[in-house]
C-alpha cells in the first residue's frame, strides 16, 4: 500500500532533510518512527531535499507499506508517528495513494517562503525564522526587483554548485511578490524546481536591491552573464520554509481507501 504523508519541520537541530553519513538528516527520524510501527518498512522519498537549517510546513513523502498498514485510519496512523516522533517534527497527514505515485517525480511545482524581520531590533520569537535585517529596505524597489525573475530564464547565476552535473539550470518562477506585515517582509517564490540555494540566492539578491546595492534594472543582465559571482548573496538558511507542493488533478489519491484523507 503506497502512502502520502505530508511533514512539517524546524529544521534548525538537522542537516537537512536526507538521511546523512554525518549528522542527522528529518528523513533518519521519519523511518524509525514508520519502524516502530512497521518493521521493515522501506525507505520513504521526498519531494524536495532541504538543506541544513531549512524548514518545512508541506513537505511530502510516500513510502510503501505492508497490507496490515490497511487497518489503520489516516488519523491514527498520524498520532501513532508522531508519538514516536521529537515535537520538532510533526507528520500532519496521512492519504493512501495512487500505485503510481511518486512525491518527487509526480510534483508540478513547489513553494518556497522566505521571512525578514526588517527592524533595527529583531523580534526574540521569530529568532529561529527570520532573517534580520536591521537596515530599512526599500520596498517598491524589491518587488520591482522580484517581477523580473518571473518567467522560464536560466538560474545559473542563482544557484551553487550541488557538487554534481546538472543537466539543466533553467527554471520557470510563476510567483515572486513580496509581502508586508509591519516589519515581517514574506518573500513567496513559487517555481517548476529549484536548484540548489536558488532560493536564498534570489532572497539574498533582493534584500541588497532593497539596501540600495543593486538597481532593479540588473536582474536582467545577472540572469544573462549565469555566473554566480555577478548575483547577490545567499540569505541565511534559518529564514526559509519549504511552504507548498503542488500536484496535478488525480495524482495522489484514489478512489476507495481504508485511510482518511487528511488534506
Amino acid at each position: 500500500m503506497k502512502l502520502k504523508l505530508v511533514i512539517a519541520y524546524d529544521g534548525t537541530a538537522y542537516q537537512g532533510w536526507q538521511a546523512q553519513k554525518i549528522g542527522t538528516g528529518v528523513q533518519e527520524k521519519v523511518e524509525a518512527a514508520l519502524a516502530k510501527l512497521f518493521p521493515g518498512a522501506p525507505r520513504l522519498h521526498a519531494s524536495s531535499r532541504t538543506d541544513t537549517g531549512v524548514h518545512a510546513l508541506g513537505l511530502v513523502a510516500h513510502v510503501d507499506l505492508p497490507p496490515r498498514a490497511r487497518r489503520l485510519t489516516g488519523t491514527k496512523l498520524v498520532l501513532a508517528l508522531n508519538a514516536w516522533l521529537p515535537e520538532d517534527i510533526r507528520v500532519l497527514s496521512a492519504t493512501r495513494a495512487r500505485a503510481d505515485f511518486h512525491a518527487r517525480f509526480n510534483a508540478t511545482a513547489k513553494q518556497y517562503r522566505y521571512f525578514v524581520w526588517n527592524h533595527p531590533a529583531m523580534n526574540p520569537l521569530l529568532r529561529r525564522t527570520a532573517w534580520h535585517v536591521p537596515r530599512r529596505l526599500d520596498l517598491d524597489a524589491m518587488r520591482a526587483a522580484a517581477s523580473r525573475f518571473v518567467g522560464r530564464h536560466d538560474f545559473r547565476s542563482f544557484t551553487a554548485n550541488p557538487g554534481y552535473e546538472r543537466r539543466s539550470t533553467v527554471r520557470t518562477i510563476r510567483r515572486c511578490d513580496i509581502r508586508k506585515s509591519g516589519p515581517l517582509l514574506t518573500f513567496v517564490i513559487e517555481a517548476d524546481g529549484f536548484l540548489y540555494k536558488m532560493c536564498r540566492a534570489i532572497v539574498g539578491t533582493l534584500v541588497q536591491v532593497g539596501l540600495g546595492k543593486f538597481p532593479p534594472t540588473e536582474i536582467d543582465p545577472m540572469l544573462r552573464r549565469r555566473d554566480r559571482r555577478v548575483a547577490g548573496m545567499t540569505a541565511p538558511a534559518h529564514g526559509l520554509v519549504l511552504w507548498k507542493v503542488f500536484y496535478g488533478r488525480g495524482a495522489t489519491r484514489i478512489e476507495t481507501s481504508a485511510l482518511q484523507v487528511e488534506d
